[in-house]
C-alpha cells in the first residue's frame, strides 16, 4: 500500500536581513484576535502560519461563499492539551485577516479526521454545515456526525447523519451547497458488509438537520481515497472518485439536482491495476461562465505513468485533454480556476529538503504551465494542500511541521494574476 510517512528534518530557516525585518514587522501584527507569523518564501507570494491557539492540527477544510472565506480546523486547544476540538473562523478579504476562532461545542462526537480524510464544510449565506467521521466500535472506523449553524457560524447545533444509519465505516466525505441553498454530501461506506466500500450520496434542504434518503452512486470503489464534489454554475453536480477496476479516477454527474446520476468518463485512463489503496483522491474545478471548462488533478500509481497529472475537459467531462504531468514526485494535489482563465495547481512532493508544497500557475486556462515554485519553507514536512478562488484572488492552505513540533496551518495568498497582494497586513 502507498502510505504517507512524512518525517520532519531538523534545521533552522535561513533568512536574509531584509527578510528578517519583514518577519519582525509581521510578528507584531494582531489581526482580529489571530496572530500571523509570516515569512516570504518566494517573490510572488506571502506564506503565513495562522496562530489560533491550536496545536497538533489534524485536519481542516476551507469553503468560499460570495466574498467570505470560511475555515474549520481540527486540533488540540493550547489550554486543554489533552482534548481535541473543532474550531471555526472566517475571512472577508481573501485570507489576509481572520476572525477569532469559535469552538464548535455542539453535543457531537469528536472527529477521527486525518489529512486525506478531513473534516468538511459547506456554506450557503448564513447557513453553514460541517461534518466528519467519528469513532465507532472498531479503531479508526465509525459513522458520520454533522453540526450546523443558521447565524453565520456564531452558534452551532447537532445535525444528523446523511447516511441515516450509524453502521460500519463511513468516511472520506465531501460537502457542497448549490445555488438554491441545498446541501449535498458524498461519502464511502459498506452498510451491507460486502467487504468493500461503495460511493453514497444524499442531499438536505434543511442544513443537515434532516436528509433525503441516501443513494448508491457506485457499488464498488477504492476504499480509502478522498472524494471531490463540485457544483457548477449550470447547477450540475460532479463527483470525482477513485474506481475499483481499474483504479483510475472516475467522474459521475447529475444534471437534475441529484435525482439521477450518470457515469461520464475516466479522468486519466491509465488502466491502473492495483489491489491495495493508494490513499490519494483527486481535485476538480471549473472556469468560465457561459462556456465552462472542467479542470482536474489525478494521481496514478501505474508503473509507467506514476505521478500527478493535470487534465482539462471542454465538453462537460465527456472527454479530457492528454494528461500533463506535474512535479517530479508529486502526490496530493488540489486545483482552482477563475472566470479569467487563471488556473493554479498546488501539490506536495518529496525532495532533498523534505516534503514541500509546490505551485504551478497557468494564465491560459491550463494550456501551458510555467515553471513550478515551492511555497512551503525548506527543511519541513508539509502535506495535503488546498486552494480556493476568493473575491480577491486565490488562497492556498496546508499543514506543515518543523522539527518535532506539532503541525501548523500555513497559507499563501495570491492576486487573480498569481502575484502577491500589493497591500499586505
Amino acid at each position: 500500500m502507498y502510505c504517507d510517512d512524512h518525517k520532519a528534518v531538523s534545521s533552522h530557516r535561513l533568512l536574509s536581513s531584509r527578510l528578517r525585518r519583514m518577519l519582525l514587522s509581521f510578528l507584531l501584527l494582531f489581526i482580529n484576535g489571530c496572530v500571523l507569523k509570516s515569512v516570504i518564501n518566494s517573490p510572488s507570494l506571502l506564506a503565513q502560519s495562522i496562530t489560533t491557539g491550536l496545536q497538533a492540527i489534524t485536519a481542516f477544510d476551507v469553503y468560499v461563499d460570495h466574498a467570505k472565506v470560511h475555515l474549520i480546523v481540527a486540533g488540540t486547544a493550547a489550554n486543554h492539551p489533552l482534548k481535541a476540538g473543532v474550531y471555526y473562523l472566517q475571512s472577508a478579504d481573501g485570507g489576509l485577516h481572520w476572525t477569532s476562532p469559535i469552538i464548535i461545542s455542539a453535543n457531537t462526537s469528536a472527529p477521527i479526521a486525518t489529512r486525506g480524510n478531513d473534516i468538511q464544510l459547506a456554506v450557503a449565506g448564513q447557513k453553514l454545515l460541517a461534518a466528519w467521521q467519528t469513532q465507532g466500535e472498531l479503531p479508526n472506523m465509525g459513522p458520520i456526525a454533522s453540526v450546523y449553524s443558521l447565524d453565520g457560524g456564531k452558534t452551532w447545533a447537532s445535525g444528523s447523519n446523511p447516511a441515516i444509519n450509524n453502521k460500519g465505516d463511513q468516511s472520506h466525505l465531501d460537502l457542497t451547497a448549490d445555488q438554491h441553498g441545498v446541501f449535498h454530501a458524498v461519502w464511502l461506506e459498506d452498510p451491507e458488509e460486502n467487504g468493500y466500500q461503495s460511493l453514497r450520496y444524499a442531499q438536505s434542504s434543511h442544513t443537515g438537520l434532516r436528509w433525503d434518503a441516501a443513494m448508491t452512486l457506485d457499488t464498488s470503489t477504492c476504499s480509502c481515497c478522498w472524494n471531490t464534489l463540485l457544483v457548477t454554475p449550470n447547477a450540475e453536480l460532479n463527483v470525482l472518485y477513485r474506481d475499483m477496476q481499474p483504479r483510475d479516477m472516475a467522474l459521475i454527474q447529475s444534471q437534475d439536482q441529484g435525482k439521477s446520476w450518470q457515469p461520464i468518463s475516466r479522468v486519466g485512463a491509465f488502466n491502473w491495476t492495483f489491489e491495495g489503496c493508494p490513499h490519494v483522491g483527486g481535485a476538480l474545478a471549473f472556469s468560465g461562465n457561459d462556456k465552462l471548462a472542467l479542470h482536474s488533478l489525478t494521481w496514478t500509481g501505474a508503473e509507467q505513468y506514476r505521478g500527478l497529472y493535470y487534465l482539462r475537459s471542454d465538453n462537460n467531462g465527456k472527454s479530457w485533454t492528454a494528461p500533463y504531468r506535474l512535479g517530479n514526485k508529486a502526490v496530493h494535489g488540489d486545483i482552482a480556476a477563475n472566470a479569467d482563465a487563471q488556473v493554479i495547481a498546488v501539490w506536495d512532493e518529496m525532495g532533498a529538503e523534505g516534503t514541500g508544497i509546490v505551485s504551478a500557475q497557468s494564465q491560459d486556462n491550463g494550456a501551458t504551465w510555467p515553471v513550478a515554485k515551492r511555497l512551503s519553507a525548506t527543511n519541513t514536512s508539509a502535506t495535503h494542500p488546498r486552494i480556493v478562488v476568493t473575491a480577491s484572488g486565490f488562497l492556498a492552505l496546508w499543514t506543515e511541521k518543523a522539527n518535532k513540533n506539532p503541525a501548523e496551518l500555513i497559507m499563501a495568498v495570491f492576486n487573480h494574476d498569481g502575484t502577491t497582494p500589493s497591500t499586505l497586513p
